[in-house]
């Protein structure tokens, strides 16, 4: 056996090497440059929307952030002082709550842990920003990525013309069509779960209201939330809200609140999921969960946020690839 090494896979080798070790230390950086891009990607078919109106792209994207941005605010400005309220109830209340389920005095610590998110996210603090600058880190990585988003959104073809500059040659039409095909599932795995979270913490938060369980709201953003994670998402936040509904009431109290996530469930299994996420073309569910778990695992929030939309990228990677082994293996045969 004869193994030929010429100079030109000498230097290709240390390229891809030195280009990992630059790439790992501009991690950071890659992970705001990828959240961007995502954002831009998202918003695209609103932007797409308001052009067909015959509005000037830059307008249009200048709209559209300003909705965006505004409506987020708002919400968190409005929303963010009662849920903090809850949870800062709640939190002085878990040693109560504790005793009444009976938790071992070896797992106490866990009050210390939620006590210090009272301390993070106190009235007194920087509110809405200070949950920001928790999620992003740091304010200037957050103007950082609203800044590059918008770069991307004022351009028609911004992310194919990236895509274009950092590939090589001869995959850039390959890049940017597996990005144009990914950017589609990525966007209705997103509007279907988005809407699927807010319809089930509506009936959740309406359902707890009418039961007369304290700190609805807060129970109710938490399993909307929790609804991101498929199958185990609406579980968790079940447990949490039958052992709030426990501590409060009883057992009779405890068994009303599973029983409103029991129907609650049903009906988002034999109603809602199939009316919104089985007829987009998503990403399915055990993936999402093993994504978000290494996302967050491997680079915190912004991993998380980034886990679902890399996920998409590679299984059209990936059935890329195994057609192309079939088409091989059926012109072999």
């Amino acid at each position: 056996m004869r193994i030929s090494i010429t100079a030109n896979t000498i230097t290709t080798a240390l390229f891809i090497v030195v280009g990992a070790y630059v790439l790992w230390l501009l991690r950071d950086l890659v992970l705001l440059v990828l959240t961007a891009i995502v954002i831009a990607s998202a918003i695209e078919p609103w932007i797409a929307f308001l052009i067909r109106r015959h509005i000037p792209r830059f307008f249009s994207a200048i709209l559209v952030y300003v909705l965006l941005l505004g409506s987020i605010f708002s919400l968190l400005y409005f929303f963010f002082p009662p849920i903090i309220a809850d949870a800062a109830n709640m939190f002085s209340a878990m040693p109560q709550y504790l005793d009444t389920l009976n938790v071992p005095s070896s797992l106490s610590g866990i009050t210390n842990t939620l006590l210090s998110f009272q301390a993070i996210f106190s009235a007194d603090s920087m509110g809405v920003l200070q949950l920001l600058i928790t999620f992003f880190g740091s304010i200037s990585a957050l103007m950082l990525i609203v800044v590059l988003s918008f770069y991307f959104a004022l351009q028609d073809t911004g992310v194919d013309d990236f895509l274009r500059f950092v590939m090589p040659v001869a995959y850039e039409d390959y890049s940017v069509d597996l990005w144009r095909r990914s950017q589609k599932k990525i966007g209705l795995w997103m509007q279907g779960q988005i809407l699927l979270s807010v319809l089930v913490g509506i009936l959740v938060y309406l359902g707890l209201l009418i039961i007369g369980i304290p700190y609805a709201l807060l129970l109710s953003v938490f399993t909307a939330l929790a609804e991101i994670i498929p199958i185990f998402g609406a579980l968790i936040a079940g447990v949490v809200a039958v052992a709030v509904g426990y501590s409060d009431g009883g057992v009779a109290l405890g068994a009303i609140v599973a029983g409103l996530f029991i129907v609650v469930n049903q009906f988002e299994a034999n109603l809602i999921y199939p009316l919104i996420v089985k007829k987009v073309v998503g990403v399915p569910p055990l993936l999402v969960i093993i994504a978000l778990i290494a996302g967050y695992t491997l680079a915190g929030f912004l991993g998380a946020l980034l886990s679902v939309p890399v996920a998409a990228v590679m299984l059209e990677f990936i059935s890329d690839f195994d057609k192309r082994k079939r088409r091989i293996h059926h012109a072999q045969t």
